[in-house]
């Protein structure tokens, strides 16, 4: 991190606990029982990872704990695609996460297909093709994998083949004792009454949602479509069993510039969650490296604000 970048996130903002102010505070017994927890998602170094010349896939958990300081962590499936049956490249996984005191939350899980998809075939091929990456999660001690609901059709079409969709795998991941979590991730499951609609349709405990703060474009191109993404997380926390934090950029008094984040982390903690919020950087004027520390800084403030007791300056 630069010099700049260091001085301003780490000596904190006059703006930013202003803003903060209107966080709930909260009591709480000791310095480790806090309103949220901060892990990081692999996406955040994609650029590093894909390009293999620093660190590799079974760096990510050591990466995270000694560069960053964070003990909890979320995979993505794009990083060891060919991987999701082979025992002994998890077993080194979980090792490194083991050895550098790390918790394994969840896969994220991409190119398995849609759960929607219209035809019953595809939607069997997909629930099929994702039963690995359920296995592969339990093995290295997740508690969820998440994934997509593409489908096609009418509003009300779609929701009923995501239903199905989801509704059969989640039944296979409850023989593991894992949930499945469904992220806005474009299309009409950015659109959060679409998605919290299919959520009531499924009506299983272990299926939830996984709330990302910037995925909130409907569609794109000539017809550009965006759903408001506090009213989005707003619906979505209900059955929110992890939460994406993504950033973008940061202004000099390290304040996300495109998201209000103690008014949306506000809408979250009011929901009574109080799991991880995964660090997902995802801009590019600043590095992966720097991204990833302003975003930790930012949370970590907004945290520590809400730890303060009621009134204090």
């Amino acid at each position: 991190m630069s010099q700049f970048l260091s001085r301003r996130f780490f000596l904190g903002s006059a703006s930013l606990a202003a803003a903060a102010m209107t966080l709930p505070r909260m009591a709480f017994a000791s310095q480790d029982d806090v309103p949220f927890k901060i892990s990081l998602a692999e996406w955040s170094l994609h650029k590093t990872i894909f390009a293999g010349k620093t660190i590799s896939h079974l760096d990510f958990p050591r990466v995270a704990k000694e560069t960053y300081g964070i003990e909890a962590v979320e995979y993505v499936n794009q990083m060891f695609r060919d991987k999701a049956e082979d025992k002994t490249y998890l077993a080194d996984l979980k090792q490194q996460a083991e050895d550098h005191g790390v918790k394994s939350l969840l896969i994220m899980v991409d190119g398995e297909g849609n759960l929607g998809d219209p035809r019953e075939e595809g939607r069997a091929k997909t629930v099929n093709n994702h039963k690995k990456w359920v296995d592969a999660a339990k093995y290295l001690g997740c508690h969820s994998i998440r994934v997509n609901a593409g489908s096609e059709g009418s509003f009300e079409e779609q929701q009923k083949l995501a239903a199905d969709g989801l509704r059969r795998l989640s039944e296979y991941a409850a023989t593991q004792g894992l949930n499945v979590i469904v992220e806005n991730h474009g299309g009409l499951s950015s659109d959060g009454g679409w998605l919290s609609g299919v959520m009531k349709m499924v009506d299983l405990d272990n299926c939830g949602t996984l709330p990302d703060f910037g995925n909130f474009n409907i569609s794109w191109g000539d017809n550009p479509k965006a759903y408001d993404r506090y009213q989005g997380v707003e619906e979505l926390m209900p059955f929110a069993k992890a939460v994406s934090a993504k950033t973008y950029d940061f202004d000099d008094q390290g304040n996300e510039t495109t998201i209000d984040y103690p008014r949306i982390m506000q809408i979250v903690l009011a929901s009574g969650y109080n799991g991880y919020v995964g660090i997902e950087y995802e801009g590019n004027r600043l590095s992966e490296d720097e991204g990833i520390k302003a975003s930790k800084a930012l949370l970590a403030k907004i945290q520590a604000e809400m730890m303060q007791p009621a009134g204090a300056n």
